[in-house]
Formats: C-alpha cells, structure tokens, sequence
C-alpha cells in the first residue's frame, strides 16, 4: 500500500550526491556538528596564524570553512524540510 510521507524523499541531485542517507536522517545533529567542528579548526588556524606559520594555517583555516558553510547549507535544508 503506497502511503503518503512512507515514499522515497524528495532531494535535489547534488543533496543526494553530497549527503549520504544515514546523514540525512539525523541532519540537524551532522549540521551541528560540522559547524562545531568548524569553529574548532578555526581557532586551530587563529593560534597557527599567531605563531606565524602562515602556509600551515591554511590547513586549518580551508577545512574550517568548507565545515562551517556546508553546516550552515544542511541546516537550511533541515529548516525547509522541516517547514
């Protein structure tokens, strides 16, 4: 029996290619914690920056927002399905 809400989600291709099923099904917590883990390494490539090793604060700093906006695109997912 076909019951409304019970077929396959509706996702765009690129959310189904970047975000894996397991992941989508608790999004919210993913989206924390990337964000998390964002500011995290952020102030991993402040300190880095302060020492003054610049090219090695790029490997901090590059991760921290890829993190920090790929968080922030799963919680405006999370927000319009939920809506």
């Amino acid at each position: 029996m076909n019951v409304p809400g019970n077929g396959p989600s509706q996702r765009s291709v690129l959310q189904r290619i970047l975000i894996k099923s397991w992941e989508y099904r608790h999004l919210r917590f993913w989206a924390g914690f990337r964000i998390v883990a964002g500011i995290m390494l952020a102030f991993c490539g402040a300190a880095t920056l302060w020492v003054g090793a610049y090219g090695w604060a790029a490997l901090f700093l590059v991760p921290a927002a890829l993190n920090l906006a790929f968080g922030y695109w799963e919680i405006t997912i999370a927000r319009s399905a939920s809506a």
